[in-house]
């Protein structure tokens, strides 16, 4: 038995037994990372504390302590979340010598359940990114093939998860940050609802579209780590007052009674053949599990990328202003004035593609642009959610492509931004609109995974489970 192809279901079940410790499950994965991530390049920084971290918890359990939900569960971690004693440099000059005092509530989460933290992983600069290759520090590589890109701005987490090299990751998805680098690494990725899932801690990319959510192997696992890091949290006023269920519970094998929606604008010419056929075989398969499929419109898709990279740009620009050299973070050593050392520090600090966004971003805010950009984007950004609600009147769920392609090849995009923006056409508008969705493999292109979409109305994240643990189990056992 290879310690390193369980799911945390069966990690968490046989530590429950004493079939395994939790020191030997650490050993195990910090093994396998000095082998593989300098390959792979997941890891900005792994946790020399977690073998003591391990020993103590197998001591609590030698003393009668009872079995947590997570217990030596080792989690990656994306470096944008705050883990006290631990760099988060958001793979950013900027912050590269920053260590937060604090845990971030979904890191108190995940310890309070006896999760360690492994370690945390590389990540677009920023969150600002497709494909990891905007870090400051290396990019990291797809680990079906390591001339491609792991997608992002999640890829590390992503890539760890898929090569094995954790049990399950948290990553950060603003529009599509989660979604799109799971689909590429063959794994289940998870964006809750907005509000579902406090954001404590995370530093803030854009704060009306941000959301932590798990990466992991399976969805039963998805579901464990939602149990742990839901749930309100007086610190995060965005956080909804609301007590979260047991999602595991949502789990089936079928598909009876479920209405799914299959949207024409989701289907374009651009997309790869062999994304659309795995779609569709995973659409054939939901009615051969009893869903009623019907074709839907949501007519203001083709607007979702211009709305998005308006919005999301515009709450950077306002994030961002924070890092300027004075309280922590990077500061220039080249300045004569204060304003020198604000410009220089940014300029030195900040890498090219978070200094486009955040002059994107400061121009649609402008007086004289404001009304003409921002203030139109948030009203088309109203008519996509209103395109959602009209069509979760007619069905349950949604399945769609996760992404147009499959990962493409390291340096392919990296210089033209806009083929790089349209990585996120898929997942960008789940975002504006708020709504739980989620990725999961459902075949291959050659030696490379496919991802399915699966989304569904605001807080009804028990139908997604239910549609997406029934589709996962279906290629489970007809692959």
């Amino acid at each position: 038995m290879d310690i390193l192809s369980l799911t945390i279901g069966r990690i968490a079940d046989m530590v429950r037994k004493r079939e395994i410790s939790c020191l030997e499950i650490c050993e195990r994965f910090l093994d396998a990372v000095k082998e593989r991530d300098g390959e792979i390049n997941c890891y900005l920084h792994v946790n020399d504390k977690i073998l003591e971290e391990a020993k103590a918890s197998d001591s609590r359990l030698a003393g009668g302590g009872s079995p947590r939900a997570l217990e030596g569960v080792p989690v990656a971690v994306k470096d944008n979340i705050c883990v006290r004693q631990m760099p988060a440099t958001c793979a950013s000059r900027m912050l590269e010598n920053f260590v937060p005092p604090y845990d971030a509530t979904v890191i108190e989460r995940l310890r309070d359940q006896g999760a360690l933290i492994l370690g945390k992983t590389n990540m677009d600069e920023f969150a600002f990114g497709s494909s990891t290759e905007s870090s400051a520090f290396f990019t990291t590589r797809n680990p079906f093939d390591i001339t491609r890109v792991p997608g992002g701005s999640s890829g590390g987490s992503a890539a760890a998860v898929g090569a094995r090299l954790c049990m399950g990751a948290l990553g950060s998805d603003t529009g599509g940050s989660i979604r799109q680098p799971a689909a590429f690494c063959g794994i289940v990725g998870f964006k809750p609802s907005y509000g579902v899932v406090s954001r404590y801690g995370l530093i803030a990319f854009a704060s009306s579209l941000d959301q932590i959510g798990p990466m992991t192997r399976d969805v039963m696992d998805s579901c464990i780590i939602m149990n742990v890091i839901s749930g309100r949290d007086s610190r995060d006023s965005t956080c909804l007052d609301y007590d979260p269920p047991d999602y595991t519970r949502f789990l089936r094998e079928d598909l009876k009674g479920i209405r799914i929606g299959v949207p024409v604008e989701y289907f374009p010419s651009g997309i790869e053949d062999s994304v659309r056929e795995k779609v569709q075989d995973a659409i054939r398969a939901a009615e051969s599990l009893g869903a009623e499929v019907e074709e839907i419109s949501l007519p203001h898709t083709g607007y979702g990328i211009a709305v998005y990279y308006i919005v999301a740009t515009a709450e950077a620009s306002s994030n961002l202003a924070r890092f300027d050299g004075v309280k922590y973070g990077y500061r220039t050593p080249s300045h004569e004035n204060l304003l020198e050392m604000y410009m220089n520090t940014r300029g030195e600090g900040f890498g090219r593609e978070v200094k486009r966004r955040i002059m994107m971003g400061t121009y649609v805010l402008s007086s004289g642009y404001y009304d003409a950009y921002y203030r139109k984007a948030e009203k088309v950004r109203s008519l996509i959610r209103k395109d959602f609600e009209e069509a979760f009147r007619k069905v349950d769920v949604i399945f769609t492509p996760a992404t147009p392609e499959v990962p493409f090849r390291i340096g392919e995009k990296k210089a033209d931004p806009l083929k790089m923006y349209l990585s996120d056409i898929f997942t960008a508008n789940v975002n504006l609109a708020g709504l739980p969705a989620i990725t999961l493999p459902v075949g291959y292109s050659g030696k490379l995974p496919v991802g399915l979409q699966v989304i569904a109305p605001f807080l009804r994240e028990d139908m997604l489970f239910k549609s997406a643990s029934a589709i996962e189990n279906h290629f489970r056992h007809t692959s």
